[in-house]
């Protein structure tokens, strides 16, 4: 497997005597295109790569891919499928004419120099919520606009620019075959919980989650017949509700610290991935034309 390693990183262009020490996220960031070969992601969310991978066109009838200097518009055709259907059905919601794109992945995948630790098999999109109401925007203005925030009171509560067009959007998505979970601010989902009155089961897939009141995150399942990819455990049974709102009881009324243990070892800093922590066929993918 080193010996493997160490060709790969030789013929893309990295010194080999290095090579086991390079994080996979300047590999992997390093690559301004997808592999030339069929599409499969390998490994999971947050460990993996993604080969063949398709980049999303910076803008369509219906959606326009923001921060377009991240080159993060890539993802498994399923994926790129997944935003053309939900983006349909955001412009017909009142005051969208689409969504706003964020990350979906590297162009092969893997680790981000950000140091971000998901979106790295072309499964994962960020949807912002801001409303798409231009679909003209210059390269330039999507660099420099931003998203909304949704929430209020740190995440416990939606605020004003909620919509019931965001519930909509979110239900859709949900609903999709596709979609293994969805991961929106506490608040949010206690929003949902309180104003759906049919048929509850896709509320399950909406998990509260820190951050994600600019944009929330929609992860898919693995395309059928990927046998290298690893699949999102499933939600707990139920529909979340009782869940999310203890969060946001927690929120409200923070539980006492728990006592730190003087004698217990200090937790010893993440480290970056490197390439042999990744499935082997991530080599194969970097070495790809």
């Amino acid at each position: 497997m080193k010996l493997l390693l160490a060709i790969c990183l030789s013929v893309i262009g990295f010194a080999v005597p290095a090579s086991a020490q390079t994080p996979a996220k300047a590999l992997f960031g390093a690559k301004p295109d997808a592999s030339q070969q069929r599409p499969a992601p390998f490994g999971s969310y947050s460990k993996g790569c993604v080969a063949g991978a398709v980049q999303l066109p910076e803008t369509g009838p219906t959606w326009q891919a923001m921060r377009l200097s991240r080159n993060r518009n890539w993802g498994h055709p399923e994926t790129i499928d997944f935003i053309k259907d939900l983006s349909r059905f955001a412009a017909r919601q009142r005051g969208w004419n689409g969504l706003y794109i964020g990350d979906i992945s590297q162009p092969r995948g893997g680790p981000m120099l950000s140091g971000h630790r998901s979106h790295q098999i072309g499964l994962d999109i960020d949807i912002w919520m801001r409303p798409a109401d231009r679909l003209n925007l210059s390269r330039k203005a999507r660099e420099n606009i931003s998203s909304i925030s949704m929430r209020r009171a740190k995440g416990a509560y939606v605020n004003g620019s909620w919509t019931r067009a965001h519930h909509e959007i979110l239900k859709a998505a949900a609903k999709d075959r596709r979609v293994a979970r969805i991961f929106v601010f506490p608040g949010a989902k206690v929003q949902m919980c309180n104003d759906e009155k049919g048929n509850r089961n896709w509320l399950r897939k909406i998990r509260p989650w820190w951050g994600h009141h600019y944009h929330f995150h929609v992860r898919l399942n693995c395309p059928r017949g990927a046998r290298g990819c690893v699949e999102q455990a499933p939600p707990p049974k139920g529909d979340g509700c009782a869940e999310a709102r203890q969060w946001v009881a927690d929120i409200l009324n923070p539980p006492p610290p728990k006592p730190v243990d003087p004698s217990a070892p200090k937790p010893r800093p993440r480290r970056d991935y490197t390439l042999s922590d990744l499935p082997q066929q991530c080599a194969a993918v970097l070495q790809s034309n």
